[in-house]
Order: structure tokens, then C-alpha cells, then sequence
């Protein structure tokens, strides 16, 4: 049988920004690192798209997710607020949560996926038109 499918959720927010894999797992990885620039390395991101985006993480809701410490003698740093916290438990509940409600769809696919289908030379395009916007 073949590897059960990856699945992510993205949420559009009311406020037209979103909220997905990319944004949680750096969120993840500032809890983890404590620092914006560790994080952002641990994914191949440069300090200025990581900083970039901890900012639109900040905006995107009432409170902020990632505080920031100044540099000095005991040296700066980055970590998430309780809201933030928050915030990544609630996201990673509800991608395990999806994942678990479609467990029996996602074995389906794997069992009827062609285990030698070569996606070089193909294109996004789908039948219906509607491309691969992933």
C-alpha cells in the first residue's frame, strides 16, 4: 500500500490574511529555538522573511503571537505569548482533527494511487480547470 496523503489546512481569515502550515511551523520553531533568526534558518528562511512574517503573524489578530528581547548582556531573543501559544495549539488541533475526520478517505487515495505515476513533464493543470494552487 502507498504512503497515507499529506493533508494542511490553510484558514482565510475575515481579514483577507491566512493562516497555514508555513505560519504555524514558524511558530513552532521560534517556541522551540527562541530566536526569529533560528528559526527562520531551521527552514532555510532569511532573518528578514522570517521577521517579516512573525510581523504579519502579529497584525493578523488583536493580540500579538511572538515577543521580542533586545539585545544586550544577556542577549535578545523571541518567543510566543500565550496568545501565540494559543494560537498553534488551536491550529495543530484542528490539522489533527481534519486529519483524523477524513483518516478512511486518505487511506482510499493511497490505496488506489499509481505507485509509478511520474509528475515530471506534467503540469497543474486538471481536468476541470482548476490547477494545483497547493
Amino acid at each position: 500500500m502507498s504512503q497515507t496523503p499529506k493533508t494542511t489546512i490553510r484558514i482565510d481569515l475575515g481579514n483577507g490574511v491566512r493562516l497555514g502550515p508555513g505560519k504555524a511551523q514558524l511558530l513552532e520553531l521560534i517556541a522551540e529555538h527562541g530566536s526569529i533568526r533560528a528559526a527562520g534558518a531551521a527552514i532555510g528562511m532569511s532573518y528578514r522573511r522570517a521577521w517579516l512574517l512573525g510581523d504579519e503573524i502579529n497584525r493578523m489578530f488583536q493580540e500579538p503571537s511572538i515577543f521580542t528581547r533586545h539585545g544586550g548582556k544577556s542577549g535578545g531573543g523571541a518567543g510566543l505569548t500565550d496568545f501565540g501559544q494559543e494560537l498553534l495549539s488551536r491550529y495543530r488541533r484542528m490539522e489533527e482533527e481534519s486529519r483524523n475526520s477524513i483518516q478512511e478517505d486518505l487511506d482510499w487515495l493511497a490505496a488506489n494511487t499509481a505507485p509509478d505515476f511520474d509528475v515530471a513533464g506534467t503540469t497543474a493543470d486538471t481536468e476541470d480547470g482548476a490547477g494545483d494552487s497547493a
